[in-house]
C-alpha cells in the first residue's frame, strides 16, 4: 500500500496540507504552525513527539476525531475470546507505585499513549494505562538524573504506568512505558529501565509492542510483525556508539494461536482504513532474518516511495526503541528471557510527493486516525503469544 494525501482524504476525510486540521487537534504546537504555514519552525522531533503524545481521549483527540472521520475506543467491539483464555484483568497491585514491579511470567511493555489505550483495552479490560494503571516510580529519582528536561517521563514524574492482567495460567504484567530511547537523552536511561524492570518481573517472555511504520508496499494499516531479531539504524544522535548498526536475536516465536488471532482481528477491523484491500496478517520472522527484522532509528523515519531514508531492505517495519530491549538482554547474557517484537503497521509507505516536511505531516496524521485501531491488531497478536506459551 502506497499512501499520498488523497489517500488521507479518503480514509481520514481531509488533505492534510490543504485543508490542514485545526490548531486544536494538534498536541504539539510547532507542529500546528507547520501545518498551516510552510516557513513556520518545526523539527523531526516535534513529529516524533506528536506522535508519542497523541491522545484519542484527550480534547484534542476528541477535536481531530470532530474534524476527521476517525473514529474513537469508543467504537471498540468486545473481542470473542476462545473459552478460558479471555484476559483476566487483576486487582489493584499491592504496595506502591515507588515499589519494585511484581513478579510474573510475561512483561509486556508499550510506548506511545495511544498504544496503551488500544492496548489496555485488550489485555486489561476495565482499566485503562492513563488513566487507571499504578504510577511506577521506584528508582525514578536515580533514572530520571540522567534524563534531559522535558522528556514525558521529567514531565509526569515517573517511569511509566503499570497493570496485571491473567492470559490461561500466565501472569502478565502490562507497562505502558514513559522512558523513551528517543526522548530521555544521550545518556540513554531507557537501558536501565528495561534492565529494571526485566529484573523486578523475572518474565520467561518479554514482549515489547505497538505502532511501525511499514517498510514496502507489502504491507497495510493493521499488519502485524512478530519478530525475535531487531536491528539499530542509528544515524543521528546515537551514530558514534558502538551498538549504532548492530543487530540482536532471541529465540523463535510460538506462532501456534496466530490463526485464531487474525480471526479475532475481525471484530474491529472495520475501523481501519477503507482503503485496506485484505484482511490484517500476521508475518512471523525468524531469527535469522535480519532483512525482515524490526528497525530502530535515532530519527524520526517512515519509508517513502524514493526510499529516503534508505530504510528498504533492512526490515518489515521502523520504529524508535526495540533494540534497546536487545541491547540489555544481549548484556544480561544467559540471565535473559526469551523476547519478542510484536509492531503493527500503523501508516504505510509513504508517497514522495510535495516536501518532506509534508510527508512528516501525513504520517503524522494517518497515525493519528489509525494507530489505536492498528494497535489493537498487535495487543491480539500479545495475546496469541502469551496463550501459547507452555
Amino acid at each position: 500500500m502506497l499512501a499520498d494525501r488523497k489517500w488521507v482524504e479518503r480514509n481520514l476525510g481531509f488533505d492534510p496540507i490543504t485543508t490542514p486540521p485545526p490548531r486544536e487537534t494538534f498536541t504539539v504546537k510547532r507542529v500546528a504552525k507547520a501545518a498551516v504555514k510552510k516557513s513556520a519552525k518545526v523539527t523531526a522531533e516535534d513529529f516524533r513527539r506528536e506522535i508519542i503524545d497523541f491522545n484519542s481521549e484527550s480534547t484534542e483527540g476528541r477535536a481531530f476525531m470532530a474534524f476527521s472521520t476517525s473514529t474513537g475506543l469508543s467504537r471498540f467491539t468486545d473481542i470473542p475470546w476462545p473459552k478460558g483464555l479471555a484476559p483476566r484483568t487483576g486487582p489493584k497491585p499491592k504496595g506502591s507505585g515507588k515499589s519494585p514491579l511484581p513478579r510474573a511470567d510475561v512483561l509486556v511493555v508499550t510506548w506511545t499513549v495511544d498504544e496503551g489505550h488500544a492496548l489496555s483495552r485488550v489485555l486489561t479490560p476495565g482499566k485503562d494505562s492513563r488513566n487507571d494503571y499504578v504510577p511506577y516510580t521506584h528508582n525514578y529519582a536515580a533514572i530520571s538524573r540522567k534524563m534531559r528536561n522535558g522528556c514525558p517521563a521529567r514531565e509526569l514524574k515517573r517511569l511509566g504506568t503499570y497493570w496485571t492482567t491473567t492470559i490461561g495460567k500466565k501472569k502478565v504484567v502490562v507497562f505502558k512505558s514513559d522512558s523513551h530511547m528517543s526522548q530521555d537523552g544521550p545518556e540513554l536511561p531507557n537501558v536501565d529501565v528495561w534492565r529494571q524492570i526485566i529484573t523486578e518481573v523475572q518474565p520467561t517472555l518479554v514482549i515489547t509492542t505497538g505502532t511501525a511504520g511499514g517498510i514496502g508496499k507489502q504491507f497495510e494499516v493493521g499488519d502485524v510483525v512478530v519478530s525475535p531479531i531487531v536491528r539499530f539504524d542509528c544515524l543521528s544522535k546515537f551514530k558514534k556508539q558502538p551498538f549504532a548498526q548492530e543487530h540482536f536475536s532471541s529465540r523463535p516465536a510460538v506462532s501456534k494461536k496466530f490463526t485464531q488471532a487474525k480471526a479475532l482481528f475481525k471484530a474491529n477491523a472495520g475501523q481501519l482504513p477503507k482503503d485496506n484491500t485484505r484482511a490484517p496478517k500476521i508475518v512471523v520472522v525468524k531469527p535469522g532474518g535480519l532483512t525482515s527484522s524490526v528497525v530502530t532509528t535515532d530519527f524520526f523515519g517512515f519509508d517513502t516511495s524514493d526510499d529516503h531514508f534508505h530504510l528498504q531492505g533492512l526490515g518489515d517495519v521502523s520504529e524508535m526503541g526495540d533494540a534497546i530491549l536487545g541491547l540489555v538482554a544481549q548484556e544480561m547474557g544467559d540471565k535473559a528471557p526469551r523476547w519478542l517484537a510484536i509492531r503493527n503497521v500503523s501508516d504505510p509507505q509513504i508517497k514522495a510527493e510535495d516536501t518532506l516536511k509534508q510527508q512528516e505531516q501525513v504520517a503524522a496524521q494517518i497515525y493519528k486516525g489509525f494507530g489505536r485501531w492498528s494497535t489493537v491488531c498487535s495487543a491480539i497478536t500479545c495475546w496469541a503469544s502469551i496463550a501459547a506459551e507452555p
